[in-house]
């Protein structure tokens, strides 16, 4: 596996790549790997020639008092797991590198990044959005994966692209979970061991509004339910528990014709943890 970190050779690799006739997937990350990215390598792989994967801790994507400077980074393991899991390149670059001095383009996305984590977190999605724009650009692959965990981060993904009439692929991957439901992330280092027993109360409560909500019952009282289960776990800051449009995010009051997503934020100790699940179709408020 080649570890590049300039982009003049990136562009050179992509385009030997190209040259031999290879289709060319990129799976984003900030590192700190763990099963769920591999999962995101190996579909990469299943779609295409060569899988580069990039490893880059975006500061614009954290507000202050975030955890930017605490965010867990570990190149050298990270490495080893992709090239395990047959990853052709790691594309790993600066912040000098992504982001040179007078860089001074911002991209934002309105109506589906101003919900949810971008009402709790100002100005996030648009770090994403402009990160992912630079990356798929510079890469110019013909698929990227993202993982459902970060559902809306993959809505907005996919906004950006249909807008700008990007000819990529965007595919979304199924949340990989531990054995007791918790979805992985890398955010759950920062657990100790109770907290980590007592955050997989975040997937039950979860699981147990969709089958109230499948079953009938009113919407309001399940997402008030998930809640009080939450409150009940210990978890702190509970930002939302709420029935969306899956694409766009809007409020749904029942199940109908469209994707609907039960999604959830709150604190278990120092991490804010999110989760969602698929809750059948749904009818817009």
């Amino acid at each position: 596996m080649q570890i590049i970190r300039d982009l003049a050779s990136l562009r050179d690799a992509v385009a030997t790549l190209r040259g031999a006739g290879k289709r060319i997937a990129l799976v984003p990350t900030m590192g700190a790997l763990h099963a769920g990215h591999i999962a995101l390598i190996e579909e990469g792989s299943r779609r295409a020639d060569a899988v580069i994967a990039s490893i880059f801790v975006n500061p614009k994507q954290f507000g202050a008092g975030e955890d930017l400077t605490s965010y867990p980074r570990r190149e050298r393991a990270d490495a080893q797991m992709l090239e395990q899991a047959g990853c052709a390149i790691l594309w790993a670059p600066t912040v000098e590198t992504m982001y040179p001095p007078g860089f001074a383009t911002n991209v934002s996305v309105s109506g589906v990044s101003e919900v949810l984590e971008g009402a709790s977190r100002p100005g996030h999605f648009d770090g994403v959005a402009t990160v992912v724009l630079k990356l798929l650009n510079q890469v110019a692959p013909d698929v990227a994966l993202f993982g459902e965990k970060d559902w809306q981060q993959l809505a907005v993904i996919r906004r950006v692209a249909t807008d700008l009439d990007l000819a990529i692929e965007i595919v979304g991957v199924p949340i990989v979970r531990d054995d007791q439901g918790l979805a992985l992330s890398s955010r759950n280092a920062y657990l100790a061991d109770d907290e980590l027993a007592a955050a997989r109360a975040l997937p039950r409560a979860l699981g147990e509004a969709v089958a109230a909500i499948a079953r009938g019952e009113p919407v309001e009282a399940a997402l008030a339910a998930a809640t009080a289960r939450l409150a009940e776990a210990g978890f702190t800051d509970i930002d939302y528990v709420t029935l969306r449009d899956a694409e766009t995010l809007v409020p749904i009051d029942g199940l109908g014709e469209a994707p609907a997503r039960l999604l959830a934020a709150a604190r278990m100790g120092p991490a804010r943890l999110i989760d969602n699940l698929a809750a059948g179709l749904s009818t817009k408020v």
